[in-house]
Parts: structure tokens; sequence; C-alpha cells
């Protein structure tokens, strides 16, 4: 057994999370996840809200809420949609925890003492209507380098490079449109120079990542420069330096700490389990691998930044250094990072309403269907798009048509002829079976394999075409027409049963509810593939704070069924099957379109009031 991390990015708690952003971070760390556990390995998988920052301040004040109000709504939000959605954190928490403080805190005290954080004077973009500090990608304007429009304050998604918002040629707002004015302040600085050159020796060291991923991140290094990781800001971790501690207008900024919390959910899972070390297996172990999901917007954070970090941490850039109490903390295995999600030929944008929430899709439609469409048409190692006529297609003919007929054919059958799984006899078995079961029995290793290299596509479409073979099979051996021959009926539909289960094994990391229904319908009992829960804890260091975690329990065992052919148990009552699936009504996608229209349509009216309103107060 080994010990496996998963670390997932942690959605911003400004507001509920959208389809494009669970295809990149949620599903595909989760289908990983439960293969890795069904393998028999001990995965510690967590995550949380990233609820600092001034986005969260923005936000708050439109709403009328303090920020620490509107994080407390979202985290509540966003951990009950990727809960809904099947998620398996063992433990989803949030970064306005006490334990979370403390930990970034160790962090910064250490990079600090080993002097890879030192104190300089910033040019900082400044609202001149609020006097606050503008966040970095609040601001945009026309790229320096290769100078297209619409570039923000960190970073040019049309050439990659990053920036700094005083970099930008005729920078503005995008809060309200008016231009930012920088002024010098005293800052604490992360010498990422100092960390490059170990930071590069251990990118080049990464073998088996999406080519598009390593490439961006080694090309981060073409030009390296020190990053500012305070801000003039009253929303955010106190800097732990005697004359800063307690200054209300100086913090920590997010970018600094939210990477931190891989580390700190870690430990407040520990803590919460009555282990706190327990996440030293997962952390200070070089033989534990580290995989990071998230969306490409993310590549910088998680093969520049963070690993700096843990290098400054580990006093292991160009100045040396000592270990802090908590390291030597390991490096990342592998930054998995998919690229974006459009919907319908367009960006996904809840501003202006290009948008589908978790939320409202889970509400209109079976989790698995979703699961299946993110998992099957997701952006891998391309951007996608996702239409509903073919989230509607995908539905209708592989899952309910495909599959769900399948389980229900050899389920009714069963239930008709035998009223439980029949035995084989050995004497009626011909190459038709034994082939079948060969071929089930393979696709364990084949959809393994490209699950290990995160080709998650390869591997769903793997598994279908297995489902594919068992369809091939029934239509072939037709056992409604076995009549006159017990002993071979019930031989074929042991065989067929057994396909099904293999199957089902096969599909449980993507489909982990009907999973347990298809489990059921062959006569299985008790737990087939564990769901997570929320539960509402109490902080650990600061009393009187309570919030929801997403956990559960997911360890191999009399609850979690093993990544190989698992025997089905002759004698297993089945009963009369129900559907798995539904086909969805086509006339949904032309529904979905008038709905996203509409909805379209109501927030470019709302968006266009709310900045005549900005501009008026400026006027």
């Amino acid at each position: 057994m080994s010990h496996i991390l998963v670390n997932v990015a942690w959605p911003y708690a400004n507001g509920p999370r959208h389809i494009g952003h669970v295809a990149g971070f949620g599903v595909p760390s989760d289908v990983y996840a439960r293969y890795e556990r069904m393998k028999g390995n001990d995965v510690l998988m967590v995550s949380g809200t990233d609820e600092h920052g001034t986005p969260i301040l923005v936000e708050a004040e439109k709403e009328g809420l303090t920020a620490q109000e509107l994080a407390n709504r979202y985290n509540r939000v966003i951990a009950k949609d990727l809960c809904d959605l099947g998620l398996s954190y063992d433990l989803f928490t949030r970064t306005t925890t006490g334990n979370h403080e403390h930990v970034v805190q160790e962090l910064f005290k250490q990079c600090l003492k080993n002097g890879y954080i030192y104190k300089g004077t910033q040019q900082v973009a400044i609202s001149p209507s609020t006097g606050r500090t503008l966040p970095d990608r609040y601001i945009e304007g026309e790229c320096p380098i290769c100078h297209t429009d619409g570039a923000r304050g960190d970073q040019c998604d049309a050439c990659g490079n990053e920036l700094d918002p005083i970099d930008l040629i005729n920078p503005v707002s995008k809060i309200n449109g008016e231009t930012p004015r920088f002024e010098e302040t005293e800052h604490y600085f992360l010498d990422l120079p100092a960390l490059a050159e170990a930071n590069l020796a251990w990118l080049k060291t990464r073998e088996g990542w999406r080519t598009n991923v390593i490439n961006f991140s080694i090309g981060l290094f073409k030009e390296v420069k020190p990053r500012a990781i305070t801000r003039d800001i009253d929303w955010g971790i106190p800097v732990p330096v005697d004359g800063w501690i307690d200054n209300p207008n100086k913090k920590l900024y997010v970018w600094f700490d939210a990477v931190i919390g891989y580390l700190s959910a870690s430990i407040e899972w520990a803590r919460r389990k009555g282990d706190p070390e327990a996440w030293r297996a997962w952390w200070n172990d070089p033989s534990t691998p580290a995989y990071y999901f998230m969306g490409k917007d993310n590549i910088t954070f998680h093969s520049q930044i963070w690993p700096s970090e843990m290098l400054a941490y580990n006093g292991q850039g160009s100045k040396g250094g000592e270990t802090g109490e908590l390291g030597p903390l390991n490096m990342p295995e592998q930054v998995v990072a998919s690229e974006f999600m459009t919907m319908e030929g367009k960006k996904f944008s809840s501003s202006r309403g290009i948008v589908i929430y978790v939320k409202d899709i889970l509400a209109r439609y079976p989790v698995d269907a979703v699961r299946y469409y993110i998992s099957v048409a997701g952006p891998e190692s391309s951007d996608s798009d996702f239409t509903w006529a073919e989230f509607v297609r995908h539905n209708n003919e592989e899952l309910a048509a495909a599959w769900g007929n399948l389980v229900n054919r050899v389920a009714n059958l069963i239930a008709k002829n035998f009223g439980a799984i029949p035995a084989i006899d050995e004497s009626k078995m011909t190459d038709q079976e034994r082939a079948l079961l060969e071929q089930t029995n393979a696709a364990f290793d084949t959809v393994g394999n490209f699950l290990e290299k995160h080709h998650q596509k390869a591997a769903l479409a793997e598994a279908m075409r297995i489902v594919g073979e068992i369809n091939k099979y029934i239509s072939a051996v037709e056992p409604w027409k076995i009549k006159d021959d017990e002993a071979r009926l019930g031989t074929v539909l042991h065989v067929a049963a057994q396909a099904v289960s293999d199957a089902n094994h096969l599909l449980a990391p993507f489909l982990p509810h009907s999973a347990q229904k298809v489990w059921e319908a062959l006569g299985g009992e008790g737990v087939f593939s564990p769901l997570p829960h929320i539960e509402e804890v109490e902080d650990l260091d600061k009393p009187g704070f309570s919030y929801p975690i997403i956990t559960g329990d997911y360890k191999l065992g009399v609850n979690v069924h093993p990544w190989k052919s698992e025997p089905i148990t002759v004698g297993a009552v089945v009963p009369k099957p129900k559907p798995i699936f539904a086909k969805i009504p086509k006339e949904a996608v032309a529904e979905e379109l008038e709905r996203f229209q509409a909805e379209l349509d109501a927030r470019r009216a709302k968006e266009a009031e709310r900045l005549a309103a900005e501009k008026a107060k400026l006027a």
C-alpha cells in the first residue's frame, strides 16, 4: 500500500462554482482519488474555499456584507455543490481557520529566517474612489509584451507572461472602469530569483506531465522577478513580524497563503482524526507522490510559486537555510492542469451570464450524467465546449441506451428466470464466454494505465468499449431464446452478470452514484461506492467559529471494492430492476438554450445598470 496525496485547487469564495470550474479541478481529481483507493492505496484528498484577498472585499461591498459574512455564505454554497457532485474529499475546509493562519505564518517565518523573504517597496495600484488597493487581476490593459488588449495585472493570457499592474499600457479597473493611481508602499517579497535555479532543476526532472503544462511551467523561468507577498489591505492573514502583526492594514496576500492550504488542510485533517502527526506520511516521506489538480490558469501558482515557497521553507534555494518544524516538505509529483471549457462557444463568465452553476444543473439532471459528460468531453489537454445538445446525446446514447439498458437487460433476465445469481456449469461454457471474461479482466490494466497517466478520457472510452463488447455478447447469444437448457442459460447469465459487474468496477470512479445502483441491481449488499457527506464542525483554534466540512470514509475494505474483477455471489437475490439511467427529452436542448439566453440578457442588463451607477458616482 502506498500513500497518495491528491491536492485539489481551492475554489474562490466570491460566488457559486460553475461547470467550467469543476471540469478543471473537481471531477478529474475525484476520478483519480477513487481509482487509487480501489487499488488499495491510502489516499489523502484535500482542499477548501479560498477566502482572502481584495475580490472578496469587492463582492462583499456589492452585497452589503462583511468579508467574513460573504466567505461564510459561499463556503456553504460551494461545499454543498462539491459534496452533491460526489467529490470524495477527506477534508474540504477553508482558509479563514485558525489552523490555516498558524501554518501560513510558520512558513512565512521560516522563509524569512532562511533569507528568501525580504522587505522592500513596490508601486501599488490604488482605487482613486475608494482608496483601497486594487487586486492585480482586477486591473486590465494592453500587454506591454505582446500588445494584446485585456491583459490582467498579474498575467497576460494571450502570451502567458507574468505582469505587474504598473507594466500595463492604459490600465483600468475592472470594477468601475476608473484609471488606478500608483503609490509606493513597503511590502515583503518572495525572492523568486534566489529559488529559480532549484525550482527549474526540479521541473526538468518531471516525467509524464502534459506537454502544455511542462512547457508553460519551464517558460515561466525565462525572466524571474521577486513578487510582493503582502498588500495594503485589511482582509487577510496578519504578517508575523514585529510592527506588522498588529497593523490592521497590512496583510499577507491571498496568492501566498492559498497554496499553503494543501498543507494546512492536511494538518487540520490529522488533528480532527485525533492523530496530529498523521499528515507527515503524505508530506515528509519523499516516496509519497502528490498530484495537484486545477485549470490551466493556476499553473503558475503550482509549478513556480508553491514549489518556491516549499524550497524556501526547506532551505533548498541558492541561499541555503534550515528546514522548519513542518519540513522537509515534498515537492509536487505532477501538476495535472486541464485546459478551459467554454459554453456554447463562449467563455464562461458569471458576470456576463455565460454560466451553468453546479447547483442548477444538478437540480435538473442526474449527477452522474453531469460527471460523465465532464469526463468524456472535458478540457483534459485542449479546450472543449459544453453544449446542451452533446450533453443530452452522450446521456441518451451512452449512459441510458448502452450502459443502463445493458444492466437492466441482464438483471431482468436473471430476475425473471432465476430470481438470483445462477451458478456456472463449466461444461456449458464456450469460447465466447471465456473471451468476454478475458476482455473484462484485461480492461483493469488498460483502464488503470490510462488513469495512472491522467488520460481519463481514454480510460473512460476503454471502459465504455467493454460495455459495447458485453452488449455484443448478449445480442449474439440471445439468452431469451434459450428455453430448454437451464444450465446453459444460467451459465450465460452468470457470465453476463460477471461482465457487467466488471464494467461497473471500471466505471465506478467516474460514476459513483450509479455504480451503487448497479451493484444493488445484481444482488450486491452494503456500500459499494462511498460518497462524501457534510459535517458541521467547530474551529480547532478559534472558539465560536463553526463551518461545514466535506469528509467521508472511503478506505478499502467492507465499504470499497477493489480494482480487479470481483466474483459475483451465486444465490444473491436479484430483484426486478429499476432503470439506472433515464433518457433526457430532446426538447430539453431548446429549453436550456432559451433559459441560457434569458439569463444572459438579464445579467447584461443588470451589469449595464451597475456600471452606469458607478459612472454616475464618479461624475
